[in-house]
C-alpha cells in the first residue's frame, strides 16, 4: 500500500500499525469468545485521535481527507484487528459535515474530537424495508419545537456504545409525496438525554458487531437537531454512501491482504512429504489470484477516493470497489482457509474468526446483487430490474 501514499499518509499507516501491536491476536480472540465490545481498543484509538480524522481542524479535528480515513482503517484490518467496532463514527459525521448547520457542528464535534462523545449508531434500516429505504415506516412528527418520533429499526449496530446517534425518518407519509425519495428526513438523537426512552434490544449474530433492534414510542426529539431541510433526508444519507463504501473497502482490502499473508507465511513453512506446501501450484495460484484481486480492487478504491475528494460524480467508482473488494476478500479467506486446512477451523490461529467477518461483506452494508444493479442501470444504461 505505502507506493501509493503520501508521506503523511506512509506516517499515519506506522502509527495506526503501531497501536494496533499492542492489541495482538489474543485480545480479539477474548473480545470474540466473550462477546464483548472492544471498549479498550476504541478508546485507544480515539484517544490517538484516528477517529476524529475528518473532523475539520477548527472544531478540534484532524482534518484529513478520505484517503486518510481510508489509510486507518486498512491498516487496523491488515494487522489483525477489527475496525468495524468504530468506522461508523468516520463516515455518519460526514452527513452532519456536509449538510448540518453550524450550531450542531459546534455542538458536536468538538466533543467527538476529544473523545467525549461518541457518534457511533446510525438507525437507517427497518424490518419491512431492508434495502427499500424509502419504505421505511419510523415517523417523525412536528409538535412544537419537538418532533414526535415512533416506530424502529434493526441491525442499530453500536447503540449501546454511541452518545449521539443519525436517525432516517419519514416525516411526510408515502402517500403523500411526488417521489418516493421525498419526505425523509435526518435527525440527531442525543442518546445521553433519551437512552432509557428507546427500547434496545441486542441482536446476536455470528460476527460480533453488537447490532441492535431499537423501538421509539413518542420519543420526543428537539427541532434544532434537524439535519438540513425537513424532506430531503434520502438525498443526504446517498450523499455519505460513496464515502462509506470507499472506506468499508479499505476494511475489506486490509482483511483481504491480512489473509494472503497469513496464507503465504504459512505455506512456507508448513511441511508436508518432506517440503513446504507453498511449492504446490494447488496451494500457490488461489493466493496469488486472491492478492492480484485484491490488489486491482485497491487501485479502484485509491481512484473512487480521489474523485470523492475532488467533488466529482464517484458512484460508480465507489460501488465497484466494493464489490471488487468483498470479493476478493472472500476469495482470499478461502484460499487462506484451504492452506492452513484443519488448523484453520481452531480459534488459535485467529483464521476462523476472521474467516466468519470475511462473508458478511458480500451482503453488507448493500448486497452484491444491487451494486450491479446499480452498475447495469446508471453506467450502463440498462434497464431498471427492480
Amino acid at each position: 500500500m505505502s507506493s501509493y501514499l503520501t508521506e503523511d499518509q506512509q506516517h499515519i499507516q506506522s502509527s495506526v500499525a503501531d497501536l494496533c501491536a499492542k492489541f495482538p491476536e489474543s485480545y480479539w480472540q477474548q473480545i470474540d469468545e466473550s462477546r464483548e465490545y472492544p471498549e479498550k481498543f476504541v478508546s485507544a484509538l480515539t484517544d490517538a485521535g484516528w477517529l476524529s480524522i475528518l473532523i475539520p481542524e477548527e472544531y478540534g479535528g484532524g482534518g484529513g481527507t478520505i484517503s486518510d480515513a481510508a489509510v486507518v482503517l486498512e491498516t487496523i484490518n491488515r494487522s489483525g484487528g477489527s475496525s468495524v467496532a468504530a468506522h461508523a463514527q468516520l463516515y455518519t459525521m460526514g452527513t452532519v459535515l456536509h449538510h448540518g448547520n453550524e450550531e450542531q457542528k459546534q455542538r458536536f464535534f468538538p466533543g467527538i474530537a476529544s473523545g467525549d462523545i461518541r457518534f457511533q449508531a446510525f438507525g437507517v434500516t427497518e424490518a419491512d424495508a431492508g434495502t427499500d429505504t424509502t419504505r421505511i415506516r419510523t415517523t417523525a412528527v412536528r409538535d412544537g419545537d419537538h418532533y414526535v418520533v415512533n416506530g424502529g429499526k434493526i441491525f442499530t449496530s453500536r447503540f449501546a456504545h454511541s452518545d449521539v446517534m443519525l436517525l432516517l425518518v419519514r416525516t411526510t407519509p408515502y402517500d403523500q409525496v411526488t417521489r418516493k425519495s421525498d419526505g425523509l428526513s435526518c435527525l440527531l438523537v442525543d442518546l445521553r438525554d433519551c437512552r432509557d426512552e428507546i427500547e434496545a434490544r441486542p441482536i446476536r449474530t455470528m460476527l460480533g458487531h453488537d447490532p441492535y433492534q431499537i423501538f421509539f414510542d413518542n420519543l420526543r426529539v428537539p427541532v434544532e437537531n434537524l439535519v438540513g431541510e425537513e424532506g430531503k433526508g434520502f438525498s443526504y444519507i446517498l450523499s455519505g454512501m460513496n464515502a462509506e463504501r470507499i472506506l468499508l473497502t479499505s476494511e475489506f482490502l486490509g482483511d483481504g491482504f491480512w489473509f494472503t499473508e497469513k496464507a503465504s507465511t504459512y505455506a512456507n513453512s508448513r511441511e508436508v512429504f518432506g517440503r513446504p506446501i507453498g511449492k504446490n501450484q494447488g496451494v500457490q495460484f488461489p493466493i496469488a489470484q486472491a492478492y492480484a484481486q485484491l490488489e486491482a480492487a485497491s487501485l479502484m478504491r485509491w481512484k473512487a477516493a480521489e474523485l470523492f475528494a475532488d467533488g466529482k460524480p464517484c458512484g460508480f467508482e465507489a460501488n465497484a470497489a466494493k464489490l471488487l473488494s468483498s470479493q476478493a476478500l472472500w476469495a482470499a479467506a478461502n484460499a487462506c482457509m484451504d492452506t492452513y486446512g484443519g488448523y484453520g477451523l481452531t480459534v488459535e490461529y485467529g483464521i476462523e474468526r476472521k474467516f466468519r467477518e470475511a462473508r458478511a461483506p458480500l451482503v453488507a452494508p448493500v448486497n452484491n446483487n444491487l451494486v450491479l444493479a446499480f452498475i447495469a442501470q446508471n453506467t450502463l444504461g440498462m434497464p431498471k430490474s427492480y
